[in-house]
């Protein structure tokens, strides 16, 4: 069973929101995830619909399978570099803005034969 990887690193979105976006694809068929992705309103459908786009290709392309064959084994998001921004408070004080990003992962999987 042939296993193609594809990653997407520096999104500029946190990991716990393309989390919520990720668990609704698992286990699906890549063409099945594609399509699904489109209707989904959440900023992060848009990088990890790239993101499966772009393992497809590498499926087709480096090692010859069909895209009607695979299916999203494995998807995962890792948090990113966090940016750290600030503005001022109350009196005086530092108010800490975190811009979180993460690093986006897909592994399709041969769909096995019956």
């Amino acid at each position: 069973m042939e296993r193609v990887r594809s990653s997407t690193r520096n999104v500029g979105i946190p990991a716990q929101k393309v989390r919520l976006v990720m668990d609704l694809v698992r286990g699906l068929a890549a063409v099945d995830a594609l399509n699904m992705l489109k209707f989904v309103p959440n900023a992060a459908a848009k990088p990890v619909a790239k993101t499966i786009r772009t393992a497809i290709a590498n499926a087709e392309e480096v090692v010859g399978l069909s895209r009607d064959d695979l299916i999203v084994g494995e998807i995962y998001a890792d948090e990113g570099p966090t940016l750290r921004r600030g503005r001022a408070g109350a009196r005086g004080r530092y108010k800490p803005i975190l811009k979180r990003s993460s690093h986006i992962t897909v592994v399709l999987e041969e769909r096995e034969a019956e």
